[in-house]
């Protein structure tokens, strides 16, 4: 299992963007940047008639230091990159603010904002102090060839971390070779786009274009890849490993109340109220241009910021930990084998018509004896991963689509005596809408049916000593089949990332087949 010690590495942190003078003055203001703002509000009671159930959540910044040791770094008023810091040093359980917008403010600095490439070389400088600040204590066993620290950002900070680890000319300090992994909340990796439009590179009023795909080519250093695909969401291997990240998206729009609920107008559905689902990831890709493994995601009900927000919230920062400590990876990947369109509709493709439709995978991932799920992607959210039936006929059988990545901890456990960890996986299967040469078909259309949807319980038996074997038991919920147990050595999960397939079948016509794959590998073992 994994060293939780091991894995407690300095983190910092990089908050979102501020556009007016007024919110740059805002988050000066503030030593957190807003790390430090919990939640009491919580969107989940059967009584319609009764507020929101009351759920304290006291922010990212102090659950980081209840639960793991972690502390701030301020001393005296002082901040690790004033001049007068002096030569103390830093525990690695350090939890650092990047200050990045202080230049930019009335209060501190010259009130003119700096591009973000001079952000992402100040990230470089930051790294830097902060490894000779964590090696100089002999306590903290850390040497500048082994210091390791993580990034943690939220929207446009995740983009001034990428500019840094994408584009080699803004590491001035040479230190990207010290990121041990990336996590970031709602970043528009690939842009804003409002009214279907991405925001325009001439729009510089408050630095907007860093919005802007073109401007985003440039800083993050992919005028090639972007000349290729017109996206910018793309992570080089050589840059920084694709597994080592994790994007985290927002899907509920309807509680961000920026500019009097405009931006969500703008926005639209499939959103977060400012960067839509499409946007919020990124997919890493090798040298010779091929795509690679993408980075971990999930899903969360949550809008870009405010009260309902995914930075302060307890479904973020469960992912969060468990991405950054945790001991099992599991990466759910769904394999499409066999699609039955209803006998009218297959009728009328045996002529030769022109067949459409899109199937909707819903996936929701809950660990065993917590309120909350790790990942949610419903269809009334605009989350769900989608096959265009055009697309199933033309491509290679099976049809893989990549889901979502869940993250176990063993210091998790409802019961900690209890060896296993275990959660839920539900899958819904949902097909609204076919067409036959364009015009829809609603002989039999039902609106919100399901192909298929079912519950699977994953659970995962690590050995507790020396010798013994790993242990895989899944089991569906509602169909008669009894659970499958599947045995791996010792040291299986160690040596390589194990495939775990789950069938699944519908019986009836229409219907779906195919298995859901689950990738488990060790983490920070």
């Amino acid at each position: 299992m994994a060293d939780e010690k091991a894995a407690l590495h300095p983190i910092i942190y990089v908050r979102g963007f501020a556009m007016t003078r007024g919110e740059i003055d805002e988050t000066t203001a503030d030593p957190f940047c807003g790390f430090n703002l919990g939640s009491t509000v919580f969107r989940a009671t059967p009584d319609r008639e009764k507020p929101p159930r009351k759920f304290i959540f006291e922010s990212p910044l102090v659950r980081l230091g209840s639960d793991f040791g972690y502390s701030d770094v301020y001393t005296d008023g002082l901040d690790i990159m004033d001049e007068d810091w002096g030569t103390q040093s830093i525990s690695r359980q350090s939890m650092i603010v990047y200050r990045y917008y202080d230049p930019a403010s009335q209060l501190l600095g010259a009130a003119e904002t700096p591009k973000i490439e001079e952000f992402a070389k100040g990230l470089s400088r930051l790294i830097l102090r902060v490894r000779d600040l964590v090696c100089k204590d002999p306590d903290n066993n850390v040497t500048r060839d082994t210091f390791r620290c993580y990034l943690i950002a939220h929207s446009m900070g995740g983009l001034v971390c990428r500019a840094f680890l994408q584009n080699p000319a803004l590491d001035e300090a040479s230190t990207r070779q010290y990121v041990d992994k990336f996590f970031t909340y709602a970043t528009p990796h690939n842009g804003i786009d409002m009214a279907g439009f991405n925001v325009p590179q001439w729009l510089s009023r408050g630095d907007i274009n860093n919005f802007n795909r073109e401007r985003m080519a440039v800083y993050l250093n992919l005028q090639k890849r972007f000349d290729d695909t017109g996206r910018v969401d793309w992570l080089p291997e050589e840059a920084f490993p694709s597994e080592k990240m994790f994007c985290l998206i927002g899907t509920n729009r309807s509680d961000y109340e920026v500019a009097h609920g405009l931006s969500r107008t703008f926005a639209g559905h499939g959103s977060d109220g400012l960067v839509r689902i499409e946007n919020a990831w990124v997919c890493g890709f090798e040298a010779d241009g091929k795509e690679s493994i993408p980075t971990a995601k999930a899903f969360v009900y949550r809008s870009h910021s405010g009260a309902f927000g995914i930075v302060n919230s307890e479904e973020s920062y469960q992912n969060l930990i468990r991405f950054l400590f945790g001991d099992i990876r599991v990466d759910i990947w769904l394999d499409v084998e066999e699609i039955r369109l209803p006998e009218a509709i297959q009728k009328e493709a045996d002529r030769g018509r022109e067949i459409d439709a899109l199937y909707q995978f819903e996936v929701l991932a809950s660990p065993r004896g917590k309120l909350w799920y790790l990942t949610r992607r419903v269809a009334e959210e605009d989350s769900v991963a989608c096959l265009r039936h055009k697309s199933w006929i033309q491509s290679p059988k099976p049809c893989s689509l990549y889901l979502s990545t869940v993250f176990l901890a063993k210091r998790a456990r409802v019961k900690k005596d209890r060896p296993s960890l275990a959660y839920s996986l539900t899958l819904g299967v949902r097909v609204p809408d076919y067409e036959i040469e364009r015009k829809l078909w609603i002989d039999e259309h039902y609106e919100g049916g399901y192909l298929f949807r079912d519950s699977v319980v994953i659970e995962i038996f690590p050995p507790q000593n020396d010798g013994e074997d790993w242990k895989i038991v899944h089991d569906w919920q509602r169909d008669d089949s009894s659970q499958v147990t599947t045995t791996l050595p010792f040291d299986g999960l160690k040596k390589a990332k194990v495939d775990l397939p789950v069938a699944f079948a519908s019986n009836k016509t229409p219907g779906v087949r195919g298995k859901l794959r689950f990738i488990v590998s060790n983490w920070n073992g």
